[in-house]
């Protein structure tokens, strides 16, 4: 049925996680490096806005899509194979996006890049899982998620730096030495896990859930993608409802098939829906956020893209530093309260911005959330990890860290429209009755105004401000008046999200509380 994995020694163990953190580094720096340079590449290829979202859309949507297939062929194929086919596909997929010659090139590129990402970042925690059998994956998982930490919050700095010093291509072509290296490796230090030899391949369900994943994930995008689309407009409503079908029919042909994909069972384990409700509300609570976060600094106080990610990396700091701790003490501290003081930690955080951002125009009354946020992260990532994996028998490791994985991206990609929709509303309301409160301000300009603005949505707020069509505006006395409703208009936006942020972080923080075992459910 498997052959047996060839044993690590100490040392070279420890190498193993050299390479599959620069794996993850890559594929997760790359979700958000591509932001800052979007103006750049709008220039070179004369984009439109929609072929600029599709940039970013691409690689989330291919990305979450492969998450479970991927970990699925690597405990059929082995997941150093695999690890090094996905590696060699995010490689050579940056290298094309450097040397596209065409915006559809990109995004195709980028798509093709995301399928060897997902596998990067799937096969890499189930990786690390079973070569770290003793008392040190705890320290192992926690370099790890320190690593995952830090290549996110990175993103827009190491973009900034890049696309200022050379041209947007730098952020691409910086991904191929760093690939080779980790190919080379890889290839040297990785053992080959068991295979399955025999029993059939569940070809059906595998599928059906990329399906499944796709349709759900394109539905959220949909919607984030057009606020004015209701969630009965059927452009997103024919993707959920069929989303929701696939898995209905996904979870009833699993349960009949003597080799299924996925084996069902893990979700009988309370230990691994914590895992993976605490990773959705990571995703949609925290990573979500920092779309809005960044908006708010870059848009509306007024710093540049390199400006916003040097602020940013306070919270990252503490992910690199707290992380290897973290790592260590998930295995002696109970996941209930690891896991679930860190949730609410960072609803607490979410709170502190509630009270204290007002209609401030400086980052620093942000601070006391940063570190809040910095130290929630750096601690329930390695938990996470360590609980999911130890909550299934070592058969089940791939594919348990592919349904982490996917419940942190879908949970992602649930935030960024769920808290959108929070951001718009209040932001709508306000536009409204703060232009209406301007005296003086002709009825033909108010109407044009808030045409413009609902339209252009919270982030292109000031944008409309400034464009050529309200240039004659400046000239009115009530134009600082103008500006001043439109600014606070997304602050109020903000203030919902973080409610809303807070609120889904401290009802999964009780719940995690409660779906852990009092005593300790690792293997």
């Amino acid at each position: 049925m498997e052959q047996q994995m060839k044993p690590n020694t100490n040392n070279k163990k420890w190498w193993v996680l050299v390479a599959v953190c620069l794996g993850v580094f890559m594929s997760l720096l790359d979700v958000t490096v591509v932001n800052v340079a979007l103006p750049s590449i709008q220039k070179d290829f004369g984009a439109s806005f929609s072929n600029l979202q599709w940039i970013i859309n691409a690689y989330t949507l291919v990305y979450a899509v492969m998450l479970l297939l991927v970990s699925k062929l690597g405990d059929i194929w082995g997941r150093k194979f695999m690890f090094e086919v996905t590696l060699s596909i995010f490689t050579l997929g940056s290298l094309a996006c450097s040397m596209t010659t065409g915006i559809w090139g990109l995004i195709i590129f980028r798509g093709i890049q995301a399928i060897g990402g997902s596998g990067l970042m799937s096969l890499s925690m189930s990786i690390v899982a079973s070569t770290f059998t003793d008392k040190s994956r705890g320290l192992a998982l926690g370099i790890w998620g320190s690593v995952a930490g830090l290549s996110t919050a990175l993103g827009p700095l190491v973009g900034g730096i890049l696309v200022q010093a050379f041209s947007w291509r730098a952020i691409f072509i910086v991904n191929v030495p760093i690939g080779i290296l980790a190919f080379i490796m890889a290839a040297i230090f990785i053992a080959e896990s068991p295979k399955i030899k025999n029993g059939r391949i569940d070809l059906l369900g595998m599928i059906i859930s990329t399906v499944m994943v796709f349709c759900l994930v394109f539905g959220l995008i949909q919607k984030e993608s057009h606020y004015d689309y209701t969630w009965f407009n059927w452009h997103v409503s024919t993707l959920i409802i069929s989303g929701i079908v696939l898995l209905i029919g996904f979870i009833l042909l699993e349960l009949h098939l003597k080799n299924p994909m996925i084996d069902l069972h893990i979700f009988t384990s309370r230990g691994f829906i914590g895992a993976c409700v605490s990773s959705f509300a990571l995703g949609g609570s925290l990573y979500a956020f920092y779309t809005y976060l960044t908006i708010l600094m870059q848009n509306y106080m007024q710093y540049t893209a390199l400006q916003t990610g040097l602020r940013q990396l306070l919270i990252s700091v503490f992910s690199l530093v707290l992380g290897p701790v973290a790592g260590m003490l998930s295995g002696k501290i109970k996941p209930k309260y690891m896991i679930s003081g860190s949730l609410i930690l960072a609803g607490i955080g979410m709170i502190s911005i509630r009270l204290m951002l007002g209609f401030s125009g400086t980052w620093e009354v942000l601070i006391p959330a940063f570190i809040m946020f910095g130290i929630s992260n750096a601690l329930i990532n390695p938990s996470i990890s360590n609980a999911a994996v130890s909550s299934v028998e070592p058969r089940h490791i791939g594919m348990a860290s592919g349904v982490v994985n996917v419940f942190r991206q879908f949970g992602s990609s649930f935030g960024v429209v769920f808290l959108g929709l929070a951001l718009t509303s209040s932001y709508h309301s306000h536009i409204t009755s703060g232009l209406s409160s301007i005296k003086g301000l002709p009825s033909a300009a108010l109407t044009g105004l808030s045409k413009g603005l609902f339209a252009a949505g919270p982030f292109s707020g000031l944008a409309v401000l400034n464009s050529p069509r309200a240039m004659q505006l400046h000239h009115l006395p009530v134009f600082d008046a103008v500006q001043t409703a439109v600014i606070h208009a997304y602050y109020f936006g903000m203030q919902n999200v973080v409610i809303t942020s807070a609120s889904l972080f401290i009802i999964s923080g009780i719940a995690c509380f409660f779906l852990f075992e009092n005593k300790k459910e690792l293997n």
